[in-house]
């Protein structure tokens, strides 16, 4: 199938990660721009089209505009199919050799290795790659076209056009709640570089990576019901305003192989779910304010809490569930069970302007003049200061609970120093970090006892004593 491929083709390679010295170029990505989307036409041609430059024709390390159009056709082909059929562009890119392919829609990003390169890997190739294993996987697909575009105004061109196309396919769920249907989705197309993930997909919380809604999980489980999209039976509802339901917690405990016994569905301080790496943006705890920022894939500045929206990734992705930091797609910010667990807009303090603007119909009105972004408040203090000024609600509970947990601590010490009769407790400080924690954030440990069999103090780079003579 794959024998005038020049790399390897196949699950095999799936995982794969291209590194920044072993890049030949890379398309799209954060440094550029470009987009994926499938459209279902009535007659495509089965063709492979290249409009801009081959790899070959690329400087070495450089990154470039980057789009691929695949137009699908054929008699049960519908248009509701788009979103899913989009989506395992993902899961078909990896499978080449030497080719790394992380996120989607507006946001993908691709690196192309210098070894993949060497042994004669093109455009060309990549697209018959494509093409030959959409119509494997979905017999139904009787022709289908691939076009990569890598001419920097073909790409801006068509991004409009295809970001128009998102947009409508998000407005179909917006009628459907998650108390109207009884089965939710799940999705683990990204447990090859997330082995611990389970994205649960709900008609008010889509895909993290933004990429599939509730109807287009719907379509991807019937159509290929043992691929990486599947039912999930909701099962009884534990939580309602934090979305806890049971049959959530038992698939998502045995598809994450154990590591994940409960979830909710919309909190991102109790039991958040994991998250991939593939999300649109991410939800974090500032716990000078007792609210949440939120920076998006495309913000390149720094947060209040002085870090880059790529250290925060760091922070939960790889399947990783962390109180405090939560994945999600930009749909969701427009959901009206938003963070409902956690008090929803209410509680959010701080944005980037352009998602701020890209979700303002979302805010409420009495809310957004109240909600910073990094034009505002480049530092927690400076947050601080806007968040009173503005009279944000979370502006009442800056620093009151901290001074009761302080004051209650202080107590408990008091009555612990009083029991023991004048024993000295022990306390220790670490930096946040030693838990993997932001920078700035210090970690006190009250009567701790630290037991240790055996101390072995050893000194680093030991300098070697001269002999006497």
């Amino acid at each position: 199938m794959f024998s005038d491929i020049p790399v390897s083709v196949g699950p095999m390679n799936e995982g794969e990660r291209v590194r920044g010295p072993d890049m030949y170029v890379e398309l799209a990505g954060p440094k550029s721009y470009g987009f994926e989307l499938v459209k279902v036409v009535d007659k495509a041609d089965d063709k492979v089209e290249i409009i801009g430059k081959d790899i070959d024709e690329m400087e070495e390390g450089s990154r470039n505009p980057f789009a691929i159009i695949v137009k699908v056709s054929g008699e049960k082909l519908e248009e509701d199919l788009e979103g899913v059929l989009e989506r395992r562009i993902h899961e078909f890119f990896n499978y080449i050799e030497g080719v790394m392919h992380l996120n989607q829609r507006d946001q993908i990003w691709i690196r192309i290795s210098k070894e993949a390169f060497k042994k004669g890997l093109r455009l060309g190739h990549i697209g018959k790659v494509i093409q030959r294993l959409f119509k494997a996987e979905f017999p139904f697909i009787e022709k289908c076209d691939v076009i990569l575009i890598t001419d920097p105004d073909k790409v801006k061109e068509e991004l409009e056009k295809a970001r128009e196309i998102y947009n409508k396919r998000d407005e179909r769920t917006k009628s459907i709640r998650e108390e109207d249907v009884e089965v939710f989705y799940g999705c683990i197309m990204c447990q090859s570089f997330a082995p611990t993930h389970v994205c649960v997909i709900t008609p008010d919380r889509p895909a993290l990576c933004g990429g599939i809604n509730y109807l287009d999980a719907r379509a991807a489980a019937k159509i290929d019901p043992n691929g990486p999209i599947f039912e999930i039976p909701k099962g009884e509802c534990l939580d309602e305003k934090l979305g806890v339901y049971a049959g959530v917690n038992e698939v998502v405990k045995e598809r994450s192989q154990g590591t994940v016994e409960e979830v909710t569905l919309h909190s991102a301080l109790e039991k958040p779910c994991t998250s991939c790496g593939c999300f649109e943006a991410i939800v974090f705890y500032i716990p000078e304010v007792d609210g949440f920022g939120i920076a998006h894939r495309g913000f390149k500045g720094e947060t209040p809490m002085g870090i880059p929206f790529s250290s925060l990734a760091g922070q939960c992705s790889g399947g990783k569930q962390v109180p405090g930091f939560v994945g999600i797609s930009i749909a969701y910010m427009k959901s009206p069970k938003f963070l409902q667990g956690d008090g929803g807009w209410e509680r959010v303090v701080w944005l980037p302007k352009e998602l701020k603007e890209r979700v303002k119909d979302a805010i409420p009105a009495e809310l957004y003049d109240k909600i910073a972004t990094e034009e505002d408040a480049k530092t927690t203090d400076e947050l601080i200061k806007f968040l009173k000024e503005k009279e944000h609600p979370c502006a009442e509970r800056i620093g009151v609970e901290i001074e009761e947990e302080i004051e209650s601590e202080e107590s408990e010490i008091e009555e612990e120093k009083e029991a023991v009769e004048g024993m000295e407790i022990p306390t220790m400080t670490l930096p946040g970090t030693f838990a993997g924690l932001p920078p700035g954030i210090k970690i006190v440990l009250y009567n701790a006892i630290i037991k240790a069999e055996k101390i072995i103090i050893t000194k680093e780079g030991p300098e070697k004593t001269k002999k006497k003579k």
